[in-house]
């Protein structure tokens, strides 16, 4: 079965229909998609604004650059104590 990936306009769409006061499980069969994840969009994007949520989505993303840049430095700076101290 292919994943689909919605775009946070879509998931903020799903959101607002649910505020407005449509069913998960309707939702869940309307747009292919489970209960869970629509529980979890609810939980992640609730009351955001498609703006915020694409902001989100690229912050998470530095995020994710940033941490392994931190470990690649983490490594090298490791290789090098041990060459400096002689273990090699």
């Amino acid at each position: 079965m292919k994943r689909k990936r919605y775009t946070e306009e879509q998931i903020i769409s799903i959101l607002k229909e649910h505020e407005a006061g449509a069913s998960v499980p309707d939702l869940s069969r309307r747009h292919g998609v489970a209960e869970n994840t629509i529980y979890r969009w609810k939980s992640k994007f609730g009351g955001m604004e498609v703006s915020e949520a694409k902001r989100l989505r690229e912050l998470e993303s530095e995020n994710a650059k940033l941490k392994r840049l931190l470990a690649e430095a983490e490594l090298d700076k490791a290789a090098l104590k041990e060459l400096v101290q002689g273990n090699w």
